[in-house]
């Protein structure tokens, strides 16, 4: 690549971050949105924290996903966006539709901007929860699978489903020159960058801390931040990524009880307090009744969903890290940034 321009949505994320970092190693251009410039410089530190030196090759505007003020001057001379930014809560909202709307529309609002502008090719960061909540197969998930959003999905996953099918239908109707690839993460770990990062990350930060009593019986595809900011840089400009979606897991899943036995292994003293012993669904279920954070791992108990990275690994030539080596690179990041209690008692 050279000195292309490129949008990153959402900059102030743990996925923006990671890809602008890997953009500006290319040698790209890049421009990011924040909600509040206020985030700035919460940026340019995660930057730092990642080893990058933006110089004046990074520039910030204003743009929220709920309204159409600034998104065409963010777009403007842009050759490809990168839409990472999507609403992620800790908790279930009230409504789901407080982050349907959002995602949806926010993702409309991204492709109508980036079509006028005469933007070459946007990448939407989806899910790996808008395919692996389709009827159980004989085989892994794969790209050709979708969740059916009016089964029973937590409000966030129906809100991916719903945003990336309308942004396949936008393009198909009215998205003229403009080319969409989708990358598809599984749970994403991998180095944080500073105190705000993902709610899969949150579980390293929860059993270190032991914030929860046990580990719930749950398993998921995982793979490295750093490899999803790999897989989206690729989709941006190989010919083979037009019009095509990406699982991006690193292979086998992993249980929530593996994450704390690895965690107990490999790092010392800073996992003495992570609990491994395995919590019992007949509890969770219970207790799912009155609290509604609990209610929504409650359907997903003793399921596995396996997928495969076979798609993204011929035609992209993507080689992601093991889970282990994500899940540690979480747990000894946040070792390093003091954002663990045993970490921010010591020092």
């Amino acid at each position: 690549m050279g000195s292309e321009l490129v949008l990153v949505t959402g900059g102030s994320g743990f996925v923006g971050a990671h890809c602008i970092a890997q953009l500006l190693a290319a040698g790209c251009r890049v421009r990011t949105t924040l909600r509040s410039p206020v985030r700035e410089a919460d940026v340019r530190a995660m930057l730092t924290t990642a080893g990058a030196d933006p110089g004046d090759r990074l520039a910030f505007a204003v743009a929220d996903l709920v309204s159409d003020t600034g998104w065409r001057d963010a777009v403007a001379g842009c050759d490809y966006v990168l839409h990472v930014a999507s609403p992620i809560p800790p908790a279930a909202p009230k409504h789901e539709d407080e982050l349907i709307i959002p995602a949806r529309d926010g993702a409309l609002r991204v492709l109508k901007a980036a079509r006028d502008a005469g933007v070459r090719r946007v990448v939407l960061t989806s899910s790996f929860g808008t395919i692996c909540y389709s009827p159980p197969q004989d085989r892994p998930f794969s790209e050709l699978d979708w969740t059916d959003p009016c089964g029973k999905i937590t409000a966030y996953v129906k809100s991916k489903t719903l945003a990336e099918r309308a942004a396949w239908d936008f393009i198909a109707r009215e998205g003229g020159a403009l080319e969409l690839s989708v990358i598809n993460p599984g749970a994403i770990f991998g180095p944080v960058l500073g105190p705000d990062h993902s709610v899969s990350t949150g579980q390293v930060q929860q059993l270190m801390d032991r914030a929860m009593p046990g580990c719930p019986r749950l398993s998921c595809g995982i793979v490295d931040v750093r490899d999803v900011a790999d897989l989206h840089v690729r989709a941006m400009t190989n010919p083979a990524a037009k019009g095509a979606r990406f699982i991006a897991i690193s292979g086998e899943s992993m249980s929530i009880q593996d994450i704390a036995l690895l965690l107990k292994a490999r790092m010392d003293d800073a996992a003495a307090r992570v609990p491994t012993r395995l919590m019992s669904d007949w509890v969770l279920r219970l207790v799912g009744r009155f609290n509604p954070r609990v209610a929504q791992i409650v359907p997903s108990l003793g399921k596995t969903k396996p997928g495969t990275n076979e798609k993204a690994r011929r035609l992209l030539g993507w080689s992601p890290r093991p889970a282990e080596e994500a899940v540690l690179a979480t747990a000894e990041s946040m070792v390093r940034l003091g954002l663990l209690r045993s970490s921010a008692k010591a020092a």
